[in-house]
C-alpha cells in the first residue's frame, strides 16, 4: 500500500511521518516534489539550493519513485506530501494508485507558524487552496471523500486518531506510532535543520493546542481566505 498524505507546511505532518516511520513495516519519503517545485517556480526557499542538489528536479523522476516498488519491499509506502508543490505542469493521474488522506489544521495556527520561519506568506504558500482541489479531484474521480484527519485531534488523543485513521486506512494501528527518538529521523529532508527544530526535540507528538493565535493585518487576510477551503474539508474529517 502506498499512503499520500496531503497537507499544507505546519499541519502536523514531520510528526506524523514520524509516527509512520517508527512501524517496521512502513517506509516514508519526505515531501517528494520539494526540489521540483522550487526549480519549476523559481521561489526562493530557505535552503533552496541545498533542497535542489539534494532532491529531484523532474517531475517525472519523483511520480517514478511515488508508484513504484515500495522501498526495502515494505507493505507500506508513506508519501508526505506537500499540496503547494502540486503546481500546473505536474501531472496527477499517478495520485489515484494510492491511498489518499488529507491533514488539515486551522489557518489560524498555520500562518502564525508559518509567518515565523518565513515572513510574509500568501494564500498559495501555505497549500489549503490546493488542498481543497486535490481533494474536490479525488472526491469527484472516485466518488467519496478520501479521510480527512485534523492536527487538532490529533494534538487533543493521539492514539484515538491514529486508530481510526489506520481503520479508515485498513491498516493495524501499533502502539509504536505514538512516540520516536530524540534527534530527528533518517528520512529527514536537508531541509529539517530549518523547519524540525521543534518535532526533532520531541519523543512524540506535542500538547493539546491552547487558543487560536491572533491574527492580523495581511495576514488575517490569508487566513481568512484559506478558511473557506478548511471548512470544506473538515466537513468530512473522520
Amino acid at each position: 500500500m502506498k499512503i499520500a498524505m496531503w497537507s499544507g507546511p505546519r499541519n502536523l505532518s514531520t510528526a506524523m511521518m514520524y509516527a509512520f516511520a517508527q512501524r517496521e513495516d512502513c517506509a516514508v519519503w519526505d515531501e517528494p516534489f520539494y526540489a521540483t517545485y522550487l526549480a519549476k517556480t523559481g521561489l526562493d526557499h530557505p535552503m533552496r539550493d541545498e533542497i535542489m542538489a539534494a532532491g529531484l528536479t523532474d517531475p517525472d523522476a519523483v511520480i517514478a519513485g511515488c508508484t513504484g516498488p515500495n522501498p526495502g519491499g515494505k507493505p507500506l509506502f508513506y508519501q508526505k506530501h506537500m499540496t503547494q508543490h502540486m503546481i500546473p505542469g505536474i501531472a496527477r493521474d499517478w495520485i489515484y494508485d494510492c491511498t489518499n488522506v488529507f491533514l488539515i489544521r486551522h489557518p489560524a495556527r498555520v500562518v502564525a507558524s508559518y509567518a515565523i520561519k518565513r515572513e510574509n506568506p500568501v494564500l498559495d504558500d501555505i497549500g489549503f487552496r490546493q488542498q481543497a482541489e486535490l481533494f474536490d479531484m479525488i472526491c469527484q474521480s472516485t466518488g467519496k471523500a478520501p479521510p480527512v484527519i485534523d492536527s487538532h485531534d490529533i494534538r487533543t488523543n493521539p492514539k484515538a486518531s491514529l486508530q481510526r485513521l489506520c481503520a479508515k486506512i485498513n491498516i493495524p494501528f501499533q502502539d509504536v506510532m505514538l512516540t520516536w527518538p530524540k534527534g530527528g529521523n533518517p528520512a529527514d529532508g536537508v531541509w529539517a535543520s530549518h523547519w524540525y527544530g521543534a518535532v526533532q526535540a520531541s519523543g512524540g507528538f506535542a500538547n493539546p493546542e491552547g487558543a487560536l493565535p491572533k491574527i492580523t493585518g495581511k495576514l488575517k487576510d490569508v487566513t481568512d481566505a484559506a478558511m473557506v477551503y478548511y471548512d470544506q474539508m473538515r466537513a468530512h474529517q473522520i
